[in-house]
């Protein structure tokens, strides 16, 4: 996939697309419902952590999708991801009820139950981080051991649905740990489509991310995804961060739909994006931009009750031959696609699609042991979960949870 002087992921194939809808010989595909978090940690947590930058802010969790991936390979996310239809499920539910959260976000209250669920279990599948406990006012002080390990990789192989989950272990959803935040829909002519849910959250006392990947550094590389932090700083995962290093962390650090986990701050994420080191999709960067004001983790969740939840989606409009590209109330987006452009796209999307094809080639060869099963492609964000799933953003979504 292709960006331009900075880290926007835009796949080369999308002006066909978008000609081919403009004409009428293409039908929009209907969005999954999905959910990402932009999991955050305090100033304090994150120097005693090791991690780099400047400022003051707390740091956020974000993914590095693998390049083998369908959708939005190489991309940074938030963990996240699709709704599973047991998400609809009863659990225990602590916070806003889900006739608050329904008017909050504008949707039924079964909808509401729903996306927070998948959005509260693919964060314990993808950050290993799980926002329960066992009363209305506790929250789970560590999930990292062989039992917590096994119900995370039922859960990722769907043998295991997030309600009985929680139900065997005698656990309360804690809804009121997370603030909606934004919600942003894929395109009408990208054929992997969600409607994607942003949430932030604060890493709970006590718990710690899954040591995914290695260190990254400055001088890495200068290609997306190399991990260099603004002003050459090093930007380090949270595997440096913790001296644990027991075989269960180990074998859960490796993930079928991410290579790499940083914590890092919202800056430096978004300075490493403006050179061009850091691919991410709309959501996501706009989303680092967002919370870059604030000073704490509390703060960003007292900020998300004003955030304006109108769906961001993106349009696109032929101009005399150059398609005009924009996402409205992010113009930073925007982009006019000539026609040289898009010849040298075509072009480019050969290479990409066969140097994809063999990368998921080798990836589906039997040289490592994910410790679970293959995911569904969604972020993603999955956003994705997007990484996460990819997000609209998320997004497998945005995280990505994917847009």
């Amino acid at each position: 996939m292709s960006s331009t002087t900075n880290g926007q992921w835009y796949p080369p194939e999308w002006p066909d697309r978008i000609r081919a809808l403009a004409r009428g010989e293409l039908a929009p595909a209907e969005p999954r419902r999905a959910a990402t978090v932009l999991l955050l940690r305090d100033p304090e947590e994150s120097q005693e952590a090791g991690v780099w930058g400047s400022g003051g802010g707390p740091a956020v969790h974000m993914l590095r999708r693998r390049t083998s991936m369908a959708f939005a390979g190489g991309a940074y996310a938030y963990p996240g991801g699709a709704v599973d239809p047991r998400d609809e499920r009863p659990v225990a539910w602590a916070g806003p009820s889900l006739a608050q959260w329904a008017v909050r976000m504008g949707v039924d209250p079964g909808t509401a139950q729903a996306i927070i669920c998948a959005a509260v279990r693919e964060t314990f599948e993808e950050a290993g981080v799980l926002l329960a406990g066992t009363s209305a006012d506790t929250v789970v002080a560590d999930t990292t051991g062989e039992e917590w390990e096994a119900d995370r990789a039922a859960l990722v192989a769907h043998e295991l649905s997030f309600a009985d989950f929680l139900g065997r272990r005698g656990l309360v959803l804690r809804s009121d740990l997370l603030g909606v935040w934004a919600r942003w829909i894929t395109p009408e002519f990208e054929p992997r489509r969600y409607d994607t849910w942003f949430f932030v959250a604060a890493l709970p006392e006590g718990q710690r991310t899954l040591p995914q990947g290695a260190p990254i550094s400055s001088g890495a590389g200068s290609g997306a995804g190399s991990g260099a932090g603004a002003g050459g700083t090093p930007v380090t995962s949270d595997a440096a961060a913790s001296s644990a290093s027991s075989a269960s962390s180990a074998a859960s650090a490796v993930s079928s739909e991410a290579d790499l986990a940083v914590w890092i701050r919202p800056e430096e994420a978004a300075a490493g994006y403006d050179r061009g080191e850091l691919l991410m999709m709309p959501p996501t960067i706009a989303t680092l931009r967002a919370i870059q004001p604030y000073a704490t983790a509390a703060e960003v969740l007292a900020a998300a009750e004003g955030q304006d939840l109108t769906p961001v989606l993106a349009q696109a409009r032929l101009v005399g031959g150059e398609i005009v590209l924009s996402w409205p109330g992010h113009d930073e987006f925007t982009k006019h696609i000539g026609f040289t452009q898009h010849t040298q796209s075509a072009e480019h999307t050969q290479t990409t699609e066969r140097a994809q094809s063999a990368e998921r080639t080798r990836s589906a060869e039997p040289t490592e042991s994910t410790g679970h099963s293959a995911r569904t492609d969604t972020d993603g964000g999955a956003a994705g979960n997007g990484a996460a799933d990819g997000p609209s953003g998320a997004a497998r979504t945005q995280g990505g949870t994917p847009t």
